[in-house]
């Protein structure tokens, strides 16, 4: 199903905050510079913007989906200060490997699956052919392709390291969120 509207799915953890492993306490979250004006521009522009994040502590074990749900509050009550709000989040709570009880399993949440960006678009009537997915990771990458997004990677957070691993040239690589919502900007605008 093809929506109307366009969105920006942004990974969480070192693309839009500090990279803290796990991070789910409060006083550990950190923007990185520039991120909520980033944030404020895509939604000037008329985009929503959809934050997709693997969470796998909660898989193991290392603290509950509660956690997860008041950092994502604490972060919008932060952007609120910017004038700007996230739209939506999703998580993905699952590992494969590691999980522990029911949230070891294989599912279609886990980014590089697309599950999170597809039931997005179901939820806001987005298309994804018009949406970019901007992440640190390969992971982030894959799930923008899988769900026929525009991915961009960004070297903040764990974005160098994974750029290494990369072996598509054409992917767009930005140095952070501020310049992959001006790539966005351009894109959007020749369209």
């Amino acid at each position: 199903m093809i929506g109307k509207r366009r969105a920006v799915f942004l990974d969480r953890d070192g693309t839009i905050n500090i990279e803290k492993d796990y991070l789910h306490k409060i006083e550990d979250f950190e923007f990185i510079p520039g991120a909520p004006e980033a944030i404020k521009r895509l939604k000037d522009a008329g985009f929503l913007v959809i934050v997709v994040s693997n969470q796998s502590g909660v898989g193991r074990g290392y603290f509950d989906e509660q956690a997860v749900e008041r950092l994502h509050r604490y972060l919008q009550s932060e952007l609120a200060g910017h004038n700007t709000l996230i739209d939506a989040f999703y998580f993905c709570p699952h590992h494969p490997e590691k999980g522990i009880g029911n949230y070891k399993i294989v599912c279609d949440c886990r980014k590089g699956a697309p599950g999170m960006l597809l039931q997005a678009a179901i939820d806001y009537n987005i298309d994804l052919s018009r949406s970019f997915m901007v992440g640190d990771k390969l992971a982030d990458i894959e799930a923008a392709e899988n769900a026929g997004c525009q991915p961009i990677l960004i070297l903040t957070g764990y974005g160098q390291r994974e750029k290494q691993k990369m072996i598509k040239d054409k992917v767009d690589v930005c140095p952070d969120l501020a310049a992959a919502v001006k790539a966005i900007l351009i894109v959007d605008e020749l369209r």
